[in-house]
């Protein structure tokens, strides 16, 4: 399996250059995050990704997870890596500085995730759980259960589930079954079974706090009787220290196509203790603070496998000998020229860079408006939050179809050796399908984005401030051609929402992947001309040429596509339902 080494040259340009996130800190009050200093965090972020996780990747692949007396254990190094991270602070990165957390920007710790994941997908998968966990404690949680609890999760020293999934409630949540019973204590006890809980049970910490959606007795029907619960898996004391185990139990680990590192796990609660985490009948929308920086970590773990494919293509096509370049001898001491020669490699392996490239630039203007989300006055925190309400499907489902085409691309540039499990290549695209599909599949995002945060956005907000944050990095282009070219992208963009905003229900559900994908690649079509401008004035020569003819390629070959998602948004849905049941099926 290649080495991973740390892209920190592009998002030290990202930050500094593109973002300017000097200029974008002082306007949020953060004076102190300097760029020495951001510089320094990603100095040392890359280290414990390359020498610590990343030698890990292979193994805990070919290890998995075992279950055994009722109890897990990951691969071997997991739990000392652990120990290692949470020992140097990391999981406390943007945890709140009143129970010892970092509060460092999400501009910041963003790249750091990135790392991690790119390293090891199936180690970071716990601690972002807990990290998402931490966000809606913080938020929802009463004073008794920050003070209990809060703590412990920031620092890593315990971690966080999300318990949602039952076997006949994924999507749908409003067909939860799971019960909570009122105890004379103010807790409840907890019955039912829950499944694909990554990190149900590990051999990491002491304690593992469960937050677990439930219906009260009195609950109304579907998603409005749906209550969230704090479970632990073991019980806290009045005194802080750990009492006896709760009544909850891993029923089995899955066994799965990718993330194999990963403990997914069936839980079973039964009368398990627990405490409300909100208000009754509110826990699907406390759940969705969970939820939706969920969806933004797996957006992210798709990007970050990307990255992962991308370098292990390129090592081998400059390594591997095979025929002569068309264009002639390459190498004359060798008996053939390197791949990374040929045009149709030189096309994967641009495909490759432009796409990750672009979907971490992205992922950066989404971590920005979440500084300005937490620390921004009220007025530019609504804008922000509208932003996010609108990037958020598309970060998760364009950013892992990404993950699954470039890892697919990766395997196609090894060839045969690809195909073989030493070389590495294969794991990245099953540990990249699955994010295709947790947290809300990809189909589930591109609703959500035309329905919910498009047609029925009566007030056209979440749209409108979206198109002004991309007109804003339109208008700061430099070079009068490049501007031109991505105001017209933008523009039509705008355009084309507009128009898709006002069809009928079943021609929006028809449109919505289309859309999607259209939204994504116009949005990235602004990104590049605005990254390739700002690159212009680089003192990196090979970073200022490197961006401006990968934005050359992507606007040649990778923008067409767009076309083509909007001519078949722009058609109505009847081809689609045309086709009854039976004549999907002959036999």
């Amino acid at each position: 399996m290649p080495n991973y080494k740390a892209p920190v040259t592009d998002m030290q340009f990202l930050l500094h250059d593109w973002l300017k996130t000097q200029d974008h800190y002082q306007r949020l009050g953060l004076s102190d995050y300097d760029a020495d200093l951001v510089n320094e965090i990603l100095s040392q972020g890359s280290k414990f990704a390359e020498e610590v996780l990343s030698p890990l990747n292979r193994e805990g692949d070919e290890q998995s997870c075992k279950l055994e007396d009722g109890k897990v254990t990951t691969p071997n190094g997991f739990a000392s890596a652990y120990h290692e991270y949470i020992a140097n602070g990391w999981n406390a990165m943007l945890g709140t500085a009143d129970y010892d957390g970092q509060d460092l920007p999400n501009s910041i710790a963003v790249p750091i995730q990135e790392m991690l994941n790119s390293a090891n997908v199936s180690w970071r998968l716990i601690s972002m759980l807990t990290e998402s966990a931490v966000l809606a404690v913080t938020k929802h949680g009463d004073q008794a259960l920050k003070d209990t609890y809060l703590a412990k999760l920031i620092s890593g020293e315990w971690t966080g589930t999300m318990c949602l999934t039952e076997p006949q409630a994924g999507t749908d949540l409003s067909l939860l079954s799971t019960k909570a019973e009122p105890l004379d204590d103010g807790s409840y006890a907890i019955t039912g079974s829950k499944i694909f809980i990554s990190g149900g049970d590990q051999d990491w910490t002491d304690n593992i706090l469960h937050l677990v959606l439930a219906r009260l007795p009195d609950a109304p029907a579907g998603v409005k009787g749906i209550s969230l619960f704090l479970v632990p898996k073991i019980m806290v004391e009045e005194n802080g220290q750990l009492g006896a185990p709760n009544t909850l139990s891993v029923g089995s680990l899955e066994k799965k196509m990718g993330i194999k590192g990963c403990p997914t796990c069936v839980m079973n609660f039964d009368s398990a203790k627990g405490w409300l985490v909100g208000g009754p009948h509110q826990g699907l929308a406390c759940m969705f603070t969970m939820m939706n920086d969920a969806r933004f970590q797996v957006g992210l773990q798709g990007l970050s496998i990307s990255e992962a494919a991308f370098q292990g293509a390129l090592e081998y096509a400059r390594d591997r000998l095979q025929s002569r370049a068309p264009q002639g001898v390459q190498e004359p001491s060798s008996k053939a020229d390197p791949i990374i020669h040929q045009p149709d490699v030189r096309r994967m392996l641009l495909t490759q860079k432009a796409l990750t490239e672009g979907s971490r630039a992205l992922s950066l203007i989404y971590a920005q408006q979440m500084d300005i989300e937490r620390f921004g006055d009220e007025a530019s925190k609504a804008k922000a939050e509208n932003i996010i309400a609108f990037l958020t499907p598309i970060v998760k489902g364009f950013m892992t179809d990404m993950g699954t085409e470039v890892s697919n691309l990766g395997v196609q540039v090894y060839g045969g050796h690809g195909y073989i499990r030493e070389w590495g290549m294969e794991q990245l695209i099953r540990d990249a399908r699955i994010t295709q599909l947790y947290e809300g599949t990809n189909g589930i995002q591109a609703l959500d984005l035309i329905s919910r945060k498009l047609a029925r956005d009566k007030t056209g907000t979440m749209l409108t401030d979206t198109y002004e944050l991309f007109a804003e990095k339109v208008s700061q282009i430099g070079h009068a051609d490049a501007k031109a070219q991505a105001e017209a992208i933008l523009q039509e963009w705008h355009q084309t929402a507009l128009q898709v905003k006002t069809v009928s229900p079943v021609d929006l559900a028809g449109a919505a992947y289309d859309f999607m994908h259209y939204s994504a690649y116009s949005l990235l079509g602004v990104i590049w001309l605005s990254m390739s401008d700002t690159a212009t004035q680089s003192e990196n020569t090979v970073l200022k040429q490197g961006k401006a003819n990968t934005c050359a390629f992507f606007l040649k070959r990778l923008l067409p596509r767009k076309d083509a998602y909007k001519t078949n948004l722009l058609n109505s849905a009847e081809d689609l339902m045309a086709v009854e049941g039976s004549e999907f099926d002959y036999i």
